[in-house]
């Protein structure tokens, strides 16, 4: 496994993630070995490298990789998730970008009164390599009144298809309930994508029950009614 605990509080949550891995591992008849690699600011910082070609080929030896984070103050935004991050992500193919939350029994839940852990179960699926992550866009007349910047958001059938499969495969292994969220009154060209994918996948998953949400619709429900989620699965722009 290689270990690539990053930036500020990534160091810490890497650290404690190898205990928890240590502790369980002999249950499982497993054996965890790392190589840590110094990939962030501090790097950059002391050399000005971010993510050099022979440390990628390095990279796709290993059966797993453990990310803390990346990004610090000390180097401007962008710099660090463009030349890490996002490269990694795009070499690795790591569409599926897995976001499970779950209420832990004896955990209290705040403002959610009167939710407990059996209406506080739910995985969101978010698409990891298309999006505004492909880098498409640019900045004209910068620095002038007349400044014009575009962020351009690329989805492709390929992509939302994949990502909404993984959900609907999810799903069966779940509570078989899958709920595109998007904003495809707005979007209309990527939501038409996302939408037309959704319709073709779930017709081979009959028996899985399927629904929509408006993106500011599911963040209500996210906090009124999350009892109402399964498995969300989404662009990577939410």
């Amino acid at each position: 496994m290689a270990l690539i605990p990053g930036d500020g509080i990534g160091t810490e949550v890497v650290a404690e993630a190898i205990k928890v891995l240590s502790a369980i591992a002999p249950s499982a008849d497993l054996e965890v070995t790392t190589t840590e690699y110094d990939l962030g600011a501090r790097r950059y910082n002391a050399t000005g490298e971010l993510l050099p070609d022979a440390v990628v080929e390095e990279l796709r030896g290993y059966d797993a990789i453990l990310l803390g984070a990346i990004g610090d103050p000390s180097v401007a935004p962008g710099i660090l998730e463009r030349g890490v991050l996002l490269p990694l992500r795009f070499v690795m193919d790591h569409h599926v970008n897995l976001r499970p939350v779950k209420l832990y029994p004896g955990v209290t839940t705040g403002p959610l009164a009167g939710k407990g852990p059996a209406e506080i179960d739910f995985v969101v699926c978010r698409e990891g390599t298309e999006g505004p992550y492909v880098g498409a866009g640019g900045t004209l007349r910068k620095g002038t009144p007349h400044e014009v910047s575009t962020e351009v958001s690329i989805n492709t059938a390929y992509g939302a298809e994949r990502i909404i499969r993984d959900a609907f495969e999810r799903a069966m292994r779940r509570r078989r309930k899958v709920t595109l969220v998007h904003k495809t009154n707005v979007l209309v060209h990527a939501g038409q994508t996302w939408q037309q994918a959704f319709d073709r996948v779930k017709k081979e998953y009959p028996e899985v029950e399927t629904d929509y949400c408006h993106v500011d619709a599911a963040s209500m429900f996210f906090l009124t009614q999350p009892e109402r989620f399964d498995v969300i699965v989404t662009d990577n722009l939410f």
